[in-house]
Parts: C-alpha cells; structure tokens; sequence
C-alpha cells in the first residue's frame, strides 16, 4: 500500500515575545512610544521619557523532529496533552503553516476541519460557500453540484442556505462544515476535535460519516481527547508530547501506554497501614492494584476492556472453616454501585491458606463510565469480620471512556453501563 503522506524531521518553531514598551505601560502610552520610535527611526533624537524595557525574544518548539508516514486509506488519530503539538501538525498538514524544519510529501487532495467555520467566507451564504470550498479543493461546478443535495441534508440548514454564513450559530456552522469537508471526496480528510461542539444526535452522525469514508479507501487523520472515538474509528494511533513523537501502535494498546505515561500515581496502592479499618485482623488486605489483559498494573481504567482487581492479602492463621471477601465500588457521592463478593459467585475460599497472596476479581468488561471511583472492602473469616475499610477519598481508580458497545457512543449520564442488545418484535 502507497504513502500518502511522508512526514521527515518535521519541525515548527514560533517566538513569544516578552515585555517591550513601558513597564506597567497604559494603553496611551504604549502608543505614545510607539511614535516615539517611528519618530527616533526618522529623526534619532535623545527620548526624554520613560525607560523603554527591551523586549525579549524566546523559541518555542510546537513540533521537533518528527518523522511519520501514513499509508492510502489508512485512519490515524493523534492523541496527547494540551500543547503536544497535534493542532499544528494538522495545521502544517493542510497548510495553512509551514514548517520550520524538514518537509512533508501528500499525494493527494486535503480536506480539513479544524476549527468551527474554517475556509467559509462570513459574507458569501452557505450556497455560496459550498461551492467556493469544492472550488478551493479543485473540483468543478458540475462534481459539486452532483454532491449539493446530499451537503444541505447532512448539514439540516436548508431554510438557511441563502443566509450569509456570519448569521450561523456554533452549530449551523459545525453541521455545514463537515457536511462540505466529508462529502467533497477529498483524498485526506484532516479532524481537529470539532466534534465536541455538537450534539450527542450530530456526534454519531459525523462519525458514522467517517466511518463511510473510511471505507471508501479514504484516509483520515484525526485528533481527539474522546478515546472512544479513536479506538472506533482509527486503525493506527500515535501519541505526541512535547512536539515529539514518543509512542504509535494499534489503538487499544497505544491509548492504554498514553495513559499509563502521564499518570504519576503509584500503581500500586499499599493499604497495610491505612486508618479507619475494624475487624480481628486474622486476615488483612495490604494492598490493591488493577491489572490489564496483560497483567500489567495500570491506574486509569478504560470502559468496556478488561482487567483484574487484584487485592493482596496476609493470613495471621493457618485454618479458617470459612472465608468471605467482597469490595464494593462507589461514586462520587458515596453511593454503591456495586458489590462483588465471592460467595455469591460461587468461589469458595481454601481453608487452609498461605501466609500471604492475592485474591483476584476478573471483570471481563468494565461497566463504568468516565468518572473516579471510591472503593472498599470486607474480609469476612468463620462469620466474623477480620477486615474492613469502607470505600475513602483516599481508595479510588479513575476510568477513561471507552468503546464499550463498539459504536463509539459513551454517555456519562449515568454511572453503570449494563451489557445488553436490542431486537424489534412484530
């Protein structure tokens, strides 16, 4: 499969300008020695006025050394944190900038969405608009027309397709310039975290969009903070920090590495000497983590995937007749969402037990929305309670959206996802 995009040391420097003018200077007198210097440059004379503080430049690298190539029909997103650099490369890919450093080779005919009305003329009407968007990506009036009908059903504007655009909400703008971007055929379609602008209803319709141009053998380079999202629609990840490129692979395990690289918490959580715990203590809980499909500790969860609760323990006996453990997790507002308990999943518990081990809960798919969660958890041994720590501020684990039905839909609205399907019966 051909490259359609070949990226080499690509490189984007800026300068931010620091001071100048007067200290603490007013309006009118940035002004004043603003004319000031016109004036010295055409006539120098001593400036009998405040100190002027020099102005001082500094660099700044959005983007440095980075390498990348992008292969026809290929969907990549590009996920990192605020100031990673995503935005511009998307900027130096539709080329609206240029680079500082190296160079970038396309084959093709760009797209772009990347900011609310981008490349509409706020005077012309959304008619007009089309067409000059179709002109711009070199198509001729007979390809745009043949699309035309099927842009203003996308977009839902069409009592106002002859208003001029400047008299368009957020959201008219939003639906007609995706509308434009994804139907005009384009060979690269370029995304830059629009979507969260609109409603949940236009959301799934813009991705089912994107899923159809991604089927057509179009490719799709797109930036988003919704995991969903990328995890759905792309086929290849690569994470930016920095302006540099520090990780890409397949996306589920690509965003789970995102995820673990800028989380600073112990993934590990030692609860031996944690206050407000009762019980006998002839069997203690010492320590919680969660593990992934590839029992690896992680901290930030994401919805639908798999992973182990895993608490370790420490036994002060030998024998016990009986053993019970459950923990239970909590929202925000302290309220139980759930509880998973051995006995009732039909677990029974050795009597004769090791000093210490672990007792490992697998939850194959991960019913929780995004959101932090407080959990907590009982040890009970020959009916009596040997430990228990309610769910504190202090024991939680964070989950990140995720795809858990495989629509790239998630919903925060209420805490707890329920596996489920739906059939029509006539």
């Amino acid at each position: 499969m051909s490259n359609i995009i070949d990226a080499k040391n690509l490189g984007k420097q800026y300068r931010l300008h620091h001071g100048g003018l007067f200290v603490n200077a007013s309006l009118k007198e940035s002004f004043t020695a603003f004319a000031d210097r016109l004036r010295r440059s055409v006539h120098p004379a001593p400036l009998e006025q405040k100190k002027i503080v020099p102005q001082k430049v500094e660099s700044f690298w959005a983007l440095k050394d980075l390498s990348f190539k992008v292969a026809q029909g290929e969907r990549l997103g590009l996920i990192g944190r605020n100031g990673a650099g995503k935005s511009t490369l998307l900027k130096i890919l539709s080329r609206i900038t240029w680079p500082t450093t190296g160079q970038v080779k396309i084959n093709g005919r760009v797209s772009s969405l990347l900011e609310v009305g981008t490349g509409f003329h706020p005077e012309l009407t959304g008619r007009e608009n089309i067409y000059l968007n179709g002109a711009i990506l070199g198509m001729n009036r007979t390809e745009i027309r043949r699309k035309f009908d099927e842009i203003v059903w996308f977009a839902e504007i069409e009592k106002f397709l002859d208003t001029p655009a400047k008299r368009y909400s957020s959201g008219m703008y939003l639906r007609l310039a995706f509308a434009v971007a994804a139907h005009l055929e384009p060979d690269i379609l370029l995304v830059d975290e629009v979507l969260a602008v609109g409603d949940a209803s236009f959301r799934e319709k813009c991705l089912g969009k994107m899923r159809d141009v991604g089927r057509q053998g179009r490719t799709i380079i797109m930036v988003s903070h919704s995991m969903a999202a990328i995890e759905n629609l792309c086929t290849r990840v690569l994470v930016l920090d920095k302006g540099q490129k520090i990780m890409e692979g397949s996306p589920a395990r690509t965003i789970q590495g995102y995820l673990n690289a800028f989380d600073d918490k112990d993934k590990i959580l030692s609860i031996e000497q944690w206050d407000d715990r009762r019980g006998t203590g002839e069997i203690r809980i010492h320590s919680f983590c969660v593990l992934d499909h590839e029992r690896q500790p992680v901290n930030t969860l994401v919805s639908g995937k798999y992973y182990i609760f895993r608490f370790g323990y420490k036994a002060g006996i030998d024998k016990a007749k009986s053993i019970d453990f459950s923990f239970t997790v909590s929202d925000r507002n302290g309220r139980v969402l759930f509880r998973n308990r051995t006995l009732e999943s039909g677990l029974d518990l050795p009597a004769t037990l090791c000093p210490k081990g672990y007792l490992d809960c697998r939850i194959p798919r991960l019913g929780l929305t995004r959101g932090r969660y407080a959990f907590g958890f009982t040890m009970i041994v020959d009916g009596v309670e040997s430990d228990h720590l309610p769910g504190a501020q202090g024991l939680y684990f964070d989950v990140m959206d995720g795809d858990f039905f495989g629509t790239s839909q998630m919903s925060d609205l209420a805490p707890v996802i329920v596996d489920h399907k739906w059939t029509i019966d006539v």
